[in-house]
């Protein structure tokens, strides 16, 4: 997606790491549109290889990610757009707390997602059985408890009309944040 005249002018280059299960899952480049010391808006394209068909939505070439991460939340919210500007919807991960350092941003993938369409009808918790089968309930319960509570405060947001405004403002509430 070509950045229009009313889009902030873009930021610098960062690179953003997934990790999940102690190894990198996925690393990209994507532009830095924002960071107040506690939110980091960043926009990168599809960085999957090909075609990912999830049955409820399509992410392929071309589709544009507005990502939202958190230095004291337990999730990231992405909106997903196609290359022409059409709303697909928004794909939120429950991670730890992003953690920068320079022109990185990284966040450990918890294993727990959530999926709302575009028009908010299709809201759909993710990958429960990737987190129960990853241990971590057992091996870090603190962060297993977090993760849940930031599935349960996404999905009850995820079936409002106001979502969208809430992730554009920044209003998502705060959940805490442990050590």
């Amino acid at each position: 997606m070509s950045t229009n005249s009313t889009d902030p002018d873009p930021g610098p280059v960062t690179h953003v790491v997934l990790v999940k299960a102690g190894r990198t899952k996925i690393r990209y480049p994507a532009v830095l549109l924002g960071d107040d010391g506690t939110h980091l808006t960043l926009r990168a394209p599809w960085a999957g290889e090909g075609v990912r068909d999830f049955g409820f939505v399509r992410f392929e070439p071309g589709d544009v990610f507005t990502e939202h991460y958190w230095r004291d939340r337990w999730y990231a919210v992405k909106e997903v757009r196609t290359a022409s500007g059409a709303l697909k919807g928004w794909y939120c991960d429950i991670t730890r707390p992003a953690v920068t350092d320079g022109a990185t941003l990284t966040v450990e993938d918890l294993d727990l997602d959530l999926w709302r369409s575009a028009d908010g009808t299709d809201v759909r918790v993710l990958d429960e059985d990737e987190f129960e089968a990853s241990g971590l309930t057992s091996r870090d319960p603190e962060a297993a408890a977090q993760a849940r509570t930031a599935l349960t405060t996404l999905t009850a947001l995820a079936h409002t009309r106001t979502f969208a405004d809430l992730i554009a403002r920044r209003a998502v509430p705060r959940l805490p944040v442990e050590g």
